[in-house]
């Protein structure tokens, strides 16, 4: 019974840690828009500078620039925030109009995001995302 109770904790599987992420992005379109950028992950102490592109689907009207700071849930490691992030939704930044997302990779990782857009850009699309490792 003794080593029942003991083996039963062992599930295998990494336990996954919160980081901070601070995200620049550039973004222009008429009904395809596409952006680019960088960041930093600060995980368990380390910097880990990151690569953004991504495409927004949809109805994409205008330019922008924004900057994005908030969380990253569920690493296990700083390879896991990798990926392509999506979101569904329909927005409206007109000119310093604070932002607020969530958007989520494969692996598990939940961005929670926030910050301040500088631009005009109406758009109502399913955005993506690609945030990689430099």
């Amino acid at each position: 019974m003794g080593a029942a109770l003991f083996g039963g904790g062992l599930t295998g599987s990494a336990e996954a840690y919160n980081g901070r992420v601070e995200l620049k992005i550039f973004s222009a379109g008429f009904i395809l828009g596409a952006g680019g950028g960088s960041g930093v992950l600060h995980f368990h102490g380390r910097r880990y500078p990151l690569s953004i592109g991504g495409v927004s689907l949809g109805a994409t009207i205008g330019i922008s620039g924004v900057e994005l700071f908030g969380t990253a849930t569920g690493l296990t490691g700083p390879g896991d925030i990798q990926g392509t992030y999506t979101a569904a939704g329909a927005g409206l930044a007109i000119a310093g109009g604070a932002s607020a997302i969530t958007l989520s990779n494969g692996r598990g990782v939940v961005l929670n995001l926030h910050g301040r857009q500088v631009g005009f850009k109406l758009s109502a699309a399913v955005g993506g995302l690609n945030i990689s490792l430099k």
